[in-house]
């Protein structure tokens, strides 16, 4: 159960870099430094050292201010498709090898694709859309909700990983019944 546990955490914490680089670097830092929750691994355990931490809340800050200004927002998403697949990569590694023994590459790429997958949706299919249909008037709030996202589902992969796990198979299963029906509705045409 521990390993299943490692993994589904892995998961989400890859899942929410892929909306904030930097919130699930520094939850598992946070939690590995403050509590026995996570015991990180060599050289993961550096996410846990004093200046790190504090680095990584400066970066935090930076990231969602940035995310809130107009057209610094569309620059920031740039800069960040390649950090967030990279943060993926790490908090994935980090926390998939405190309980499981998967090779540091593997663990590695899944992390990256994981958090890859979820900034390209939000940067190329989700934001856009917002910034057509609002007129950009929904940028702020949408950012907004997308830390709220990301520091949810870091804290929850780390406390209750279970629930990643749940959440996974609910989104898995609408995204197969959006197709189908999507399918359907098109042979019916």
């Amino acid at each position: 159960m521990d390993i299943l546990s490692g993994i589904l955490s892995a998961f989400g914490l890859s899942a929410s870099a892929g909306l904030n680089a930097y919130i699930p670097l520094l939850v598992i830092g946070v939690t590995a430094h403050y509590t026995d929750l996570i015991k990180l691994n060599s050289p993961w355990d550096t996410l846990a050292n004093p200046w790190i931490l504090i680095l990584l809340g400066v970066l935090v800050i930076i990231e969602m201010v940035a995310d809130k200004i107009p057209a610094v927002n569309h620059i920031n998403d740039i800069i960040q498709s390649v950090v967030r697949p990279v943060a993926g990569a790490i908090v994935f590694a980090a926390s998939a090898r405190v309980v499981s023994d998967i090779h540091p590459i593997v663990a590695m790429a899944c992390g990256l694709l994981i958090a890859g997958s979820v900034h390209i949706v939000k940067a190329a299919a989700i934001r856009p859309a917002v910034t057509v249909t609002t007129g950009g008037t929904a940028n702020v709030p949408v950012s907004i909700a997308e830390d709220i996202l990301a520091t949810f589902t870091s804290l929850l992969s780390v406390l209750i990983p279970i629930l990643v796990g749940v959440f996974i198979c609910i989104v898995a299963a609408v995204i197969i019944w959006w197709f189908i029906s999507r399918t359907n509705k098109h042979k019916l045409v």
